[in-house]
């Protein structure tokens, strides 16, 4: 029985070996992004590119294989399809709701107040929040709010839109991780 004792701290070196092998075979967490078209204290749209990290792996449905995950707080939303014929011209306007919106075929584009300007394709995704804008005082864009977009090139654009019934958040933007 003397001899007993090495045996438990082998099966704990082992154990212990076996995680740190399992821990370096788990992949990287993938960083991804999307484009925030949000609204400063002034009332002045912006456009700004947010990293989205906080992933986990996990199963949606056992036995399903784990994928990464980060899911945002439930909420109630409308999810719609919408075809922008071509050459749509999206003239000066806030987003209706907070909304998220991602192409699906085509390419697109959105003009903040502050000029910045994003071109968008099928997978890029962007979270419209513009709702508390005020038209701009002076500038180039005296007299407008919200935000101007249209289709790039010839085709039509085809979107999926998110409408969540959440109000919109002022001064916050890539609030979303």
């Amino acid at each position: 029985m003397k001899y007993l004792w090495p045996i438990p701290l082998l099966l704990a070196f082992l154990a212990a070996a076996a995680m740190a092998q399992a821990a370096d075979n788990t992949p990287a967490k993938p960083l991804r992004s999307y484009q925030h078209l949000w609204t400063d204290t002034n009332g002045v749209s912006h456009v700004s590119r947010c990293p989205v990290s906080n992933f986990f792996l996990k199963s949606m449905s056992p036995p399903a294989g784990p994928q990464w995950q980060n899911p945002m707080e439930p909420q109630t939303a409308t999810v719609m399809m919408t075809v922008q014929p071509r050459h749509w011209n999206g003239a000066w306007h806030p987003d209706p709701k907070p909304q998220w919106i991602i192409p699906l075929k085509g390419r697109w584009w959105v003009r903040a107040m502050d000029g910045t300007r994003v071109e968008m394709g099928p997978g890029d995704i962007l979270f419209g929040e513009d709702q508390d804008v005020r038209p701009m005082a002076d500038g180039p864009y005296k007299g407008k709010k919200g935000h101007d977009a249209g289709n790039v090139g010839d085709d039509e654009v085809t979107l999926l839109v998110i409408q969540s019934a959440n109000p919109p958040e002022r001064n916050k933007p890539c609030r979303y991780h």
